[in-house]
């Protein structure tokens, strides 16, 4: 029998704030009265601002963020366009996949899952593409498998520098709302959320930030779609209205959701949180001897950690223990990474003692699954960090390499 609160630690869906929970509860509405703007209209500016972005527009689609990656595709895009894209993880990979179905020639550029994006190599390919045949160029900004963030603003340089007009996607999947995101600065074309991460929501809307030169590339492209159609939904959604029937309770949530983030404690302070409880739980691990898959710390995830437990150690145990013995959920190694990783959360609405406890549970997990720490390791130097913000000695590193 389980007792008391059911912890969950997973990059996604995150925990709902009770606030926000309790704004979905609301009857069901008409989604064409005449004042069904008075929820929607004002969604759609705060979405604006989530995005840093003034002269772009968000569309908000019933479905997850792979339904937003669709729409991208398919209103700025056509079939045997050539686009480049790169491979360092998991939904990386399946961003390539998506592409190839729909009818794209996709140069894949492949690096080790704990790289990030491969802005040279990227610099290098456009220099070399003097006719303008890449169309598009695809970089996950937040790798959530690895716990990997990339340099937008990088990327955006080297097509700067090589004068190439190609259009720049942007998966935020794991990033918009939680971590420094930039799209006007950054020249991002197509911008791609989903509800269930750093908005605190139940999955169920996607989020697509649009650029004008995109907008403008959607009035051509020839790829076919109908329930992504762009100018179906820009042309309705100008009096706060949808092409199809919404997700009502979401938009009240999305709602509450987006006055916490913006108003009640602000966007740079939602960021602010994100590294300081991030940087918390990275000093954790180290103090238990683990590695992160992220390469270099320039790379590490403000929303995620990707864990290495020790080679004689199997992850999916360190999940399974967590699960039935401590009533907790931690994110699981995914694809080429299963068994040898797990990923601690630490996006949306989380505070110091939520990450204090996500590292607890994790020792003992670890521990009673055969890996040799230190309990109680992780946690002091995640406290010493959180309570003075100071460096500490590490201590010893008893875990097996």
């Amino acid at each position: 029998m389980q007792t008391g609160q059911t912890h969950l630690f997973i990059p996604g869906p995150t925990n709902v704030p009770e606030a926000v929970r309790q704004s979905m509860n609301v009857p069901m509405q008409d989604m064409r009265a005449p004042d069904f703007g008075a929820l929607t209209l004002s969604l759609f500016d705060d979405l604006k601002e989530l995005f840093s972005t003034k002269d772009g527009t968000v569309m908000m689609f019933p479905g997850s963020g792979t339904g937003a990656w669709e729409a991208a595709i398919t209103n700025t895009l056509n079939p045997g366009d050539k686009v480049l894209m790169s491979r360092y993880g998991q939904f990386s990979t399946l961003w390539v996949q998506m592409a190839e179905r729909l009818g794209l020639d996709v140069e894949v550029i492949d690096v080790p899952w704990g790289a990030g994006v491969p802005v040279k190599e990227i610099g290098r390919r456009l220099g070399q593409d003097t006719h303008d045949a890449i169309k598009a160029v695809f970089v996950t900004h937040n790798e959530t498998a690895t716990g990997v963030t990339s340099d937008l603003a990088a990327v955006r340089r080297v097509l700067d520098e090589n004068f190439h007009d190609a259009l720049l996607f942007v998966d935020g999947v794991s990033s918009i709302g939680s971590l420094d995101f930039q799209m006007d600065e950054w020249g991002v074309d197509l911008a791609v959320t989903g509800s269930q991460k750093g908005l605190m929501l139940p999955a169920g809307l996607g989020f697509l930030g649009v650029s004008e030169k995109a907008m403008e590339a959607s009035k051509t492209a020839t790829m076919r779609r109908a329930f992504f159609e762009f100018s179906d939904m820009v042309n309705m959604n100008r009096d706060g209205y949808f092409p199809y029937t919404p997700p009502t309770q979401l938009l009240h949530g999305l709602r509450k959701s987006l006055d916490r983030i913006l108003r009640e404690e602000g966007l740079e302070n939602v960021i602010a949180r994100h590294h300081r409880l991030a940087e918390g739980v990275r000093r954790g691990v180290s103090a238990w001897g683990l590695d992160l898959v992220a390469e270099h710390h320039t790379l590490y995830s403000d929303t995620v950690s990707a864990i290495r437990v020790p080679q004689d150690v199997d992850a999916c145990e360190v999940l399974h223990v967590a699960y039935e013995d401590f009533n907790t959920s931690f994110g699981s190694g995914l694809a080429r990474l299963a068994g040898k990783v797990f990923r601690i959360g630490h996006l949306g609405d989380m505070n110091e003692g939520m990450c204090l406890t996500a590292l607890s549970v994790a020792e003992m997990s670890l521990a009673r699954a055969g890996a040799h720490i230190q309990l109680g390791s992780g946690v002091g130097a995640a406290q010493n960090w959180f309570a003075f913000g100071e460096e500490i000695t590490p201590p010893l590193r008893v875990a097996a390499e």
